[in-house]
């Protein structure tokens, strides 16, 4: 930490009008909004992880023996083939999943780009909006 010089210090005088406050709150929402997507896209990128995983041990198993196979929260026993097709869709699905969750993150970026060229522009080193991963 390090004390500003009295020249990099704001000017007091500058005003935070009401649409300076909705900004600053709307930006700090795009934050919040911005961690939650990136913890689900996290989660959701484990979980496709697993779910190569799984196909690799498919791939491996005997095509004659049925394979347990978990719907749901049941554990069900399943011929190869048909395994493998629900696991083609589980995959379809979180690839979905993980792309939509990759736009809203670059919605949250561009709207929090946005504001912290307006904010930067009026309150300068008087704003902090620099976000720190947790």
């Amino acid at each position: 930490m390090r004390l500003l010089n009295q020249e990099d210090e704001a000017d007091e005088s500058t005003e935070v009008t009401w649409e300076d406050q909705q900004r600053i709150n709307t930006f700090s929402k795009y934050n919040q909004r911005l961690q939650d997507i990136e913890d689900l896209l996290q989660k959701k990128k484990t979980e496709k992880e697993y779910l190569d995983d799984v196909a690799m041990e498919l791939e491996l198993a005997d095509e004659d023996e049925p394979v347990m196979y978990k719907i749901g929260e049941t554990i069900v026993h399943i011929k190869l083939s048909q395994a493998q097709k629900l696991l083609e869709k589980e995959h379809k699905s979180i690839d979905e999943e993980i792309s939509g969750l990759q736009n809203r993150v670059e919605e949250c970026e561009n709207g929090m780009k946005e504001l912290k060229v307006l904010l930067y522009a009026k309150f300068g080193n008087a704003i902090n909006l620099e976000t720190n991963p947790i």
